[in-house]
């Protein structure tokens, strides 16, 4: 009886983590073969049956890229636009939120309702309409063109992540600070910010991601080279006639590298701050 009770109870814990070991190599699989796949020659990459190793490993698709100054613009362009948005985006909701979480206002909650509903209206349907003011505002092909748009889209759920996390703070911390006779200004860059570490790098994380991987307007809003960025310069690498997959594959793994390392050096933050913005809103 005990040994048929052991087996009913150990079965879950086998189950959980065979499905564990299923999607660890569900999700692991396609990058490795990525990685593999850049220190292969293009004509390799075709052979069959397919290998995983590489009977010959090179570097040349790697070299081919530092070594052409358009591309590495690919990277320097994608930096450079990620990390305005991105600090762009946490000023204004760190100031945005802190508003919705500490004071009542007139239309506070119509304005919640606004910044959540912006969620549900899909980026495809904004495209022509943004195409239209980029080029009335004469910005068209310009970094400008891109940081506005992009935080279009990052500042609604920023603002909705960041309120959710100052909510969890007690506000007993401002008004201990109003009674040492500092202001709100005070409260908020001297008190809140630096308890809201986490609740930051988590928006943090989150936007340069979604600015890092952004296709589609940064297709439509730009046209010169020096202002393409690295997932326009990946489209780029395929070709009327052929496909440079080595170039391809060692360019995604060049453009994987940075989130990859960012999310793992915030990744002890970035859980802290999505679970203690969730908890209470």
């Amino acid at each position: 009886m005990a040994k048929r009770s052991f087996k009913s109870s150990a079965l879950p814990t086998i189950l959980t983590y065979l499905g564990l070991v299923v999607g660890l190599i569900f999700s692991t699989f396609p990058i490795v073969w990525m990685f593999f796949s850049s220190l292969k020659s293009n004509t390799e990459i075709f052979a069959l049956p397919p290998r995983l190793l590489p009977e010959d490993f090179t570097v040349a698709a790697y070299l081919t890229i530092f070594n052409d100054p358009v591309k590495v613009r690919f990277f320097i362009n994608s930096y450079f636009v990620a990390g305005v948005v991105t600090c762009l985006t946490l000023v204004i909701a760190i100031l945005t939120a802190y508003g919705f979480s500490r004071y009542q206002f007139r239309f506070k909650n119509t304005l919640n309702i606004f910044i959540i509903s912006t969620q549900t209206v899909p980026p495809i349907t904004l495209l022509i309409p943004y195409f239209g003011m980029v080029v009335a505002f004469r910005i068209f092909d310009t970094y400008l063109a891109l940081i506005l748009t992009y935080m279009v889209f990052t500042l609604p759920y920023a603002v909705l992540l960041m309120t959710g996390y100052l909510n969890t703070l007690p506000k007993e911390l401002d008004e201990a600070v109003l009674v040492d006779g500092g202001s709100s200004w005070t409260a908020l860059w001297r008190v809140i910010v630096p308890v809201s570490i986490p609740g930051i790098v988590a928006t943090a994380v989150y936007t340069f991601l979604l600015a890092w991987n952004e296709f589609l307007f940064a297709l439509t809003l730009t046209k010169s080279m020096d202002l393409r960025t690295v997932p326009i310069g990946i489209q780029l690498l395929m070709g009327q006639h052929a496909f440079e997959w080595n170039e391809m594959m060692a360019m995604s793994v060049l453009g994987s590298l940075p989130l990859l390392v960012l999310y793992l050096v915030a990744q002890r933050y970035f859980l802290a701050g999505m679970t203690a913005g969730s908890v209470k809103s």
